[in-house]
């Protein structure tokens, strides 16, 4: 029988030609396949088992300096003759955007490369149910766990192409595997929770469940009788699980949206230090079995590994085309897109670089501190850059973890927090955003 799979480029294609015959000065389309397998199961009965698969089309076109994006779901010969012509009706109705456009041909990605983001075999749903069995009975069997939120299993497969006008076309896939867990130690009112996952692109690099479900299990019964502590000005070291967000919040200060709205903290500080002279930052679309990494951009640009922050530095925002036409500068290539919305700026596998001391170091000069692995909320002002959060952890004794430690807010103004951080050695690569244990000091612990 003749395969009768549809070809996604062979798709968008037609898209362009039929978007160019309806009137689009320029166009470019994008298409998205997922197949998805998930299962979840409490005290080892299973509550999902699920499969989910779709298909997304869309198209954005451009009348002049006009800009209109449709998308569907629906792949009928009849449906896609008429995305164009939907495309273009609404593009003539909405006012012009002096900024849109789409990438000049000589930025356009080519000779893409090999990334190896497809992990070919799919699991059984037995699978996956075993290894929730095993991270969820991992973590039960650790002395103190008493109950059990459930444990997860999944994995996941998205291929994607696009095609411009511009000339470019292309296409990639990639895979996912996960195990989550979350249980409970102690009793009653003084019940506390915690939690270990594990994601990778390929499930060979994947960490074990048990190891997961061990992890997991071990944290929940360390947080056991948390003490509150009195508010003051202290040094505070955050957990790598956690210290990626600090990255996060650079990534959101740097984007060329935010800077050309004049919404960021950060907007005049392109080319000025802004970490300390051993912080360095690096961006990496084509890292091999990245989480993030991918061979080209939302607009089909070409990225590249960079430095955005060298050697304390700021050297470059993240731009699209339409951020970079603002700003009157050349796009990096960090457009991000979906099929129902134009790019923006995001950035991809993101690594702060290791320092030179241990963590046991970092912590060892601290007479009284606080040590974060767990954040909660999001109070961050990205115009000001003030910062408060919610946190819990344990706090720092004559350079030791002394006792758990809740309902405590940090805070802090990122410009002072990104110069006075201090980077540990222990880089691991777990997230796609990831940083070593870090410390600052000066923050603000806002206690009982």
């Amino acid at each position: 029988m003749a395969d009768t799979a549809p070809d996604p480029q062979a798709i968008v294609a037609d898209l362009i030609a039929r978007a160019a015959k309806a009137g689009a000065d320029a166009a470019d389309a994008l298409y998205f396949s997922s197949a998805a397998l998930s299962h979840a199961q409490r005290l080892g009965e299973i509550e999902k088992l699920e499969r989910a698969e779709s298909t997304d089309l869309g198209l954005r076109v451009f009348v002049g300096q006009r800009q209109a994006i449709v998308s569907t779901t629906d792949r009928s010969p009849a449906a896609i003759a008429e995305l164009a012509e939907r495309a273009i009706a609404m593009a003539r109705a909405v006012p012009e955007d002096p900024h849109a456009g789409l990438a000049p041909s000589e930025l356009i990605a080519k000779g893409l490369p090999d990334l190896d983001l497809v992990d070919e075999v799919e699991p059984s749903p037995e699978a996956l149910i075993e290894l929730a069995r095993e991270a969820e009975d991992a973590a039960r069997a650790v002395k103190g766990i008493t109950n059990s939120e459930g444990a997860e299993a999944s994995w996941s497969r998205v291929d994607i192409a696009l095609a411009a006008s511009n000339g470019f076309a292309g296409a990639y896939a990639f895979s996912r595997h996960g195990i989550g867990v979350s249980v409970l130690a102690g009793e009653g009112t003084k019940m506390e929770r915690d939690y270990d996952w594990g994601s990778a692109v390929h499930a060979s690099d994947l960490r074990s469940a048990g190891e997961i479900g061990k992890e997991a299990g071990e944290r929940a019964v360390k947080r056991l009788n948390p003490r509150k502590v009195e508010s003051a000005k202290l040094p505070i070291i955050f957990e790598r699980r956690v210290s990626g967000g600090i990255l996060g919040h650079l990534t959101s200060a740097i984007s060329g949206a935010a800077v050309a709205r004049g919404t960021s903290f950060l907007k005049d500080r392109l080319g000025t230090a802004i970490f300390s002279k051993n912080i360095t930052v690096i961006d990496d679309p084509h890292r091999v079995r990245g989480l993030r990494s991918k061979p080209f951009d939302g607009e089909g640009v070409g990225g590249e590994k960079r430095a955005i922050i060298d050697k304390g530095v700021l050297t470059t925002w993240l731009l699209d085309m339409r951020s970079a036409n603002q700003l009157g500068m050349t796009t990096t290539g960090h457009a991000s897109r979906g099929t129902s919305g134009p790019p923006s700026p995001s950035a991809t596998n993101l690594i702060m670089q290791p320092g030179e001391i241990s963590a046991e170091a970092l912590i060892g000069d601290i007479k009284q501190g606080l040590y974060v692995n767990e954040l909660i909320g999001f109070g961050v002002n990205q115009v000001t850059g003030d910062y408060s959060r919610g946190a819990g952890g344990f706090w720092i004794e004559n350079g030791a973890l002394a006792y758990p430690v809740s309902e405590v807010t940090i805070a802090g103004n990122l410009v002072e927090m990104f110069a006075a951080i201090t980077p540990a050695n222990d880089l691991e690569i777990r997230y796609g955003v990831d940083a070593p244990t870090l410390r600052i000091d000066g923050m603000t612990v806002a206690g009982s």
